[in-house]
């Protein structure tokens, strides 16, 4: 799928009530629990980095739990719907931006990526883009990724999956839990799964073995 494409099926899909139907949805509410319980492994967060807000639907789940909360989104339509979610809340940064683009010198505890990844390019990007988010995560910080599964993404048009993604996570991630999160639905079909940054060299090694 062309970027061009992908950002008009965005746009399309946001500009319905409930897209993707994350409010009204058990299987999305029940994925949303288990994403917020990984979030929440080491209690409370500090700094959280949510990659892609959707229309807010987890960012107000994740925002009482922690100090702060960088949110990035590509979409602005994303973000100014978010934004009127939590705008009970002043903790929260917004940034528009592809998160290939992203950068900043803050590091963060918790970074939160769900079902953005395959709507890059190709496999390469989705590359470039891990490498960019594991270089924002603190020592001892978490990553929760989630996605639906190689053979739903691929159906859709997507260069890849929850299993490419995960493997090339793993390249520089110590992956600590991994859940399968599933109904009867072809289409409700993923992965989620909690990392952590490795804290010292002896772990890092055994990643590169």
């Amino acid at each position: 799928m062309t970027p061009d494409k992908t950002y008009q099926l965005l746009e399309r899909e946001l500009a319905v009530d409930d897209p993707w139907r994350l409010d009204s949805n058990s299987f999305e509410q029940g994925r949303y629990a288990q994403m917020l319980r990984l979030s929440r492994c080491n209690g409370d967060i500090a700094h959280a980095l949510e990659v892609g807000c959707a229309a807010g639907a987890f960012t107000e789940m994740l925002a009482p739990h922690c100090q702060r909360v960088t949110v990035v989104d590509v979409m602005p339509q994303a973000i100014e719907r978010a934004r009127q979610r939590t705008k009970r809340w002043s903790h929260i940064t917004w940034i528009t931006c592809d998160i290939q683009q992203f950068s900043t010198a803050e590091q963060f505890d918790l970074i939160v990526v769900a079902e953005v990844l395959y709507y890059l390019k190709d496999v390469a990007q989705m590359h470039t883009a891990i490498r960019n988010l594991v270089s924002m995560l603190a020592p001892n910080g978490t990553l929760v990724f989630g996605s639906a599964r190689e053979a739903a993404c691929r159906r859709w048009g997507h260069a890849a999956g929850a299993e490419t993604v995960i493997a090339l996570f793993n390249e520089s991630l110590s992956e600590v839990e991994r859940l399968h999160c599933h109904t009867e639905s072809v289409n409700e079909d993923c992965l989620l799964v909690l990392f952590r940054q490795p804290t010292n060299s002896s772990e890092q090694t055994k990643l590169d073995h």
